[in-house]
């Protein structure tokens, strides 16, 4: 599934975060971003919204966090990653180009491309997952003001939201 290699960027940025710091984090996120992105252009396809977007994210929080040095705390960056993200997903609802669309079109025929049908699926998808990035935000947002909660919380949060949104994401456009 390609919507799960979209992700890629964000798995970069956790682990390399957790293993070398947080500004490392972000460059490897950005690195990634890109090799996404370069990977759609050598393919003779436009990047995706979710890719470019995620490129800006990580490459505009490396660029700050290098030029005013970075000294949030650990879920300070994530809430600003997470938070970016959910950003990301909204701002492709408002615009009406939900980004699961780019992701769908991979997988359905052209012929349902134009159809209502489609992009109010996608739109109710793209809702899902930006529900699911809403309460990773929030998930940071309480660990990062609240020290004395486990961080296990945040990681349940976490893995709860996105594993409902992936499942919801292949459970829903076949039911009726």
């Amino acid at each position: 599934m390609n919507i799960l290699l979209a992700f890629s960027p964000f798995i970069a940025f956790a682990v390399i975060e957790r293993l070398i710091g947080p500004i490392e984090g972000l460059i490897a996120g950005a690195a990634v971003a890109a090799i996404l992105i370069f990977r759609e252009w050598s393919a003779k396809r436009s990047p995706k919204i979710l890719e470019i977007g995620t490129f800006l994210l990580f490459a505009a929080l490396a660029l700050y966090a290098l030029i005013f040095g970075l000294d949030w705390p650990l879920f300070g960056v994530r809430l600003a990653v997470d938070f970016g993200l959910f950003l990301i997903v909204l701002i492709s609802m408002i615009i009406r180009k939900p980004f699961t669309v780019q992701y769908a079109k991979e997988e359905v025929p052209s012929t349902v491309w134009n159809h209502p049908e489609f992009l109010r699926k996608n739109m109710v998808i793209t809702a899902v997952w930006a529900l699911a990035f809403a309460v990773m935000v929030v998930a940071d947002y309480i660990l990062l003001t609240r020290p004395d909660i486990s961080r296990r919380v945040g990681i349940i949060a976490t893995i709860a939201a996105l594993v409902g949104a992936f499942k919801f994401t292949n459970w829903y456009p076949s039911r009726n």
